[in-house]
Formats: C-alpha cells, sequence, structure tokens
C-alpha cells in the first residue's frame, strides 16, 4: 500500500561479487506507451546504500515503463547497460525493483 506521499517507484543495486550496495550508478526511468519510443521521465543516481527511493516526480498512472541502469565500470564491466520494462496495473501502490548485479550475471525481482 502506497505512504501518504503517494505511490513510489524504487530500486536497490547490490553489487553480490563485492557484498555491497552499488553506490553511483545512474538509474533511469522511461514510460514506453505513449509516443513513438520511451520517453525519459527521471534519471537519479544510486545513494550510498544503493538505492534510489523515489524515481517518481508526478503522479503514477498505469502503463509501461522502463528502469534503465547503467552499470559500466572502467574495469570493462560485461554488462554496461540493463533494462527492465515493467507494467504498472495499479496505479494505487508503490513498486519496489531490485537489481543483484555479478560479474557475469544480474537478476531482478519485484519486491515489497
Amino acid at each position: 500500500m502506497a505512504d501518504a506521499a503517494g505511490p513510489t517507484i524504487s530500486t536497490h543495486v547490490l553489487d553480490t561479487e563485492l557484498g555491497t550496495p552499488a553506490q553511483g550508478v545512474r538509474v533511469t526511468l522511461s514510460r514506453l506507451d505513449v509516443g513513438n519510443g520511451p520517453i525519459r521521465m527521471t534519471q537519479a543516481l544510486t545513494d550510498g546504500d544503493g538505492r534510489v527511493r523515489d524515481l517518481l516526480e508526478r503522479p503514477l498512472v498505469a502503463g509501461d515503463y522502463r528502469l534503465e541502469f547503467d552499470v559500466a565500470h572502467e574495469d570493462g564491466s560485461f554488462f554496461t547497460r540493463i533494462a527492465v520494462d515493467l507494467r504498472i496495473s495499479d496505479a494505487g501502490r508503490s513498486y519496489h525493483v531490485p537489481l543483484l548485479l555479478a560479474p557475469f550475471s544480474m537478476t531482478t525481482y519485484r519486491g515489497s
């Protein structure tokens, strides 16, 4: 259920190789179901705990969205960008989408 401030879309990025939060990852939220291509809504960097607590700067509406994570590192990472497309059907609740990163794998899921 959403809090008094309204529904949010949040994320938490963890570096499972190092066992630490992934600080400074650029996360972009785009809308996919309006216009001829993705429309960027917001962009933020993960904080010291690897979190972006709210990517919405406007009310949440039902529709298709993309979370895009810029995970490229100077060390020559295998993954450079990860896009997760999601469908929001209930605009009255919050959505949390964690991302777990490893050198050659990644996992995401709908969190709570």
